[in-house]
């Protein structure tokens, strides 16, 4: 009878202890909510000039103009679209940008992830010394390399040319061979050992083995490579001076010009700039995200 009393004097607080555990308090109820209206409002902050450039592709002139601003135009002007695009020869701009744009992926890719291969997996005397001289070439201003490189590319020939946007990328970049050193140092070395007992060359063991492994890093690596390729500025404009090899981002600098008062048909031109990168880190944010991720990781092994 004692022990059925007790028994019974216990239930209620366990009881509370189950429904406290199921239930979350007041104070972490408050504090997810304040998290979720702080994302929330970023969000919004960040979507604002997303949604202002799509509302002015759409609107008239005098729209565009009009105080106090509307964000709904009425009418829709759908030909704005049109208009912008055969206003310059904005395929041709295109074109271009996606030659740069895929080839500067392909070498940026490859050569980074063969030179990380060497420092991650190979044991040579200065092999940290070099390795901190490539990572201390990320401090060099841009800048500071304009007009050296404009001479050189001068000397060969190759102003007003595809090849000063392309070619640099085959020789590897700092930032892509950190990352990827960093995740060939997560791979065990019994498989370079194992590879070796069957007689791979080291060039096998990169190309058959290590390599596809890393596929979350070179597709990290490709996406980076991508965004800064396809919205490069600066660079298309030193380099490129006819309208028939302007990049998508010097075409669009070039019909502001051109068409400075008529911001519905920049906008509606700027907007379709904007739909491949979009759409490029929306299938391949996770990539996006392991690189992020990857940079901070840290070389446990080296």
């Amino acid at each position: 009878m004692a022990d059925s009393s007790t028994t019974i004097s216990q239930t209620p607080a366990a009881q509370v202890s189950y429904v406290s555990a199921r239930h979350p308090g007041f104070k972490y109820i408050i504090t997810r909510a304040l998290i979720y209206l702080i994302l929330i409002s970023g969000a919004l902050f960040i979507f604002i000039p997303l949604a202002w450039t799509l509302s002015t592709s759409l609107k008239t002139e005098a729209q565009t103009l009009a105080y106090p601003p509307t964000w709904i135009p009425n009418p829709i002007q759908w030909r704005n679209y049109p208009d912008a695009l055969t206003a310059r020869p904005f395929d041709r701009y295109y074109m271009n940008t996606f030659i740069i744009t895929i080839l500067s992926v392909i070498g940026q890719v490859l050569s980074s992830s063969l030179v990380a291969y060497g420092f991650a997996r190979f044991r040579f005397p200065g092999r940290n010394l070099l390795f901190m001289v490539v990572l201390s070439t990320l401090m060099i201003p841009f800048h500071l390399l304009i007009i050296p490189r404009f001479i050189l590319f001068r000397y060969l020939g190759w102003l007003d040319t595809l090849l000063p946007l392309i070619v640099p990328n085959f020789f590897g970049g700092a930032f892509s061979i950190f990352l990827m050193r960093q995740y060939f140092q997560t791979i065990p070395l019994e498989l370079d050992e194992a590879a070796k007992i069957d007689g791979a060359n080291p060039w096998q063991t990169f190309w058959q083995i290590l390599l596809p492994l890393a596929k979350p890093a070179l597709g990290a690596v490709a996406v980076f490579e991508f965004m800064e390729a396809w919205q490069d500025f600066l660079g298309p404009l030193i380099y490129l001076s006819s309208d028939r090899n302007y990049t998508v981002s010097v075409g669009l600098a070039a019909f502001r010009n051109d068409y400075f008062t008529a911001w519905h048909l920049y906008m509606a031109a700027a907007a379709v700039a904007m739909v491949v990168p979009l759409i490029v880190f929306f299938l391949a944010q996770r990539y996006f995200i392991s690189g992020v991720a990857l940079t901070g990781s840290g070389g446990s092994k080296g």
